[in-house]
């Protein structure tokens, strides 16, 4: 069963350093996407119900916050291979249709 009201993120927690690539090629690390007010890091799929019913909220809130200088990178959770809708192209394809300003990695 899903939590209806998810646990309050530690804030001050410090992400260990990595290098993920968009479907087109372009890499993205937390400090390339910082922002001067920080970094938001979500982890997002294309099949995920949830994700589906807020992407395009989730787009507006995070230009919103980039607008105020956080900086936002969403990494795809899955093996595309065990998930079809999750492949490389449905990535683009998505963010392409919810407007994401932000790198989806």
């Amino acid at each position: 069963m899903a939590l209806v009201s998810p646990p309050l993120c530690n804030f001050g927690w410090k992400a260990p350093d990595f290098e993920l690539m968009t479907p087109c090629g372009e890499r993205h690390s937390p400090t390339s996407a910082m922002g001067e007010k920080g970094l938001l890091i979500m982890f997002i799929c294309n099949h995920c119900p949830y994700v589906k019913g807020i992407a395009d909220r989730l787009a507006k809130d995070c230009a919103t916050l980039q607008a105020e200088g956080i900086g936002v990178l969403a990494v795809m959770s899955n093996d595309y291979r065990d998930y079809a809708e999750d492949s490389p192209e449905r990535m683009v394809a998505v963010a392409r249709q919810h407007d994401f300003t932000f790198p989806y990695l």
